[in-house]
């Protein structure tokens, strides 16, 4: 393929990105939202294939459309609640709004076309990425790694704690 059809398979999936993004800020919606939050969750994964970094891709969409939307779009769908009510969302101030995201995307372009220095390395990556992020991860960062994990088990403990708190201060009541 030439350099052209690459250009022009990446900004497909970054206008794809950009666009369900949009609309899951302006959506009044949530449940418009969360499926349009889908598209976004794979359009990052497509460009993390785009740019060769296949782990983190299939990271992304295990993560986040496997995990995370998923619980969203079960707590959306399966509480009677809300199921009930009218989701619907006001959005307000758009005019300051859309004035801060024009001067910060207007910043943010005239710094990386003005000031940065854009360097290709010369060397090539030997191997697979995934192996390498694997033995980095079980040899030399292997302290960090078994910290979060106990951290994130501590976290899940005390959210786990806290509901089953609520709950008999409810019954007590």
């Amino acid at each position: 393929m030439s350099n052209v059809t690459y250009s022009i398979i990446f900004y497909l999936f970054a206008a794809i990105t950009v666009f369900s993004a949009a609309f899951v800020v302006f959506s009044r919606n949530v449940i418009y939202s969360a499926f349009s939050l889908l598209f976004t969750f794979f359009g990052v994964a497509a460009l993390y294939v785009y740019l060769s970094a296949d782990f983190i891709a299939v990271t992304q969409i295990i993560v986040y459309v496997g995990g995370i939307l998923v619980l969203l779009l079960f707590g959306v769908m399966f509480t009677n609640k809300i199921m009930m009510t009218k989701l619907r969302t006001d959005v307000i101030n758009m005019v300051p709004g859309l004035a801060i995201l024009a001067a910060v995307v207007g910043g943010l372009l005239t710094i990386f076309y003005t000031r940065a220095d854009w360097v290709t390395s010369a060397t090539q990556l030997q191997g697979s990425v995934v192996e390498s992020i694997g033995i980095e991860t079980m040899s030399r960062y292997v302290l960090p790694f078994e910290m979060a994990s106990i951290l994130l088990l501590l976290a899940l403990i005390g959210a786990a704690f806290l509901a089953r708190f609520d709950k008999a201060h409810n019954k007590e009541r």
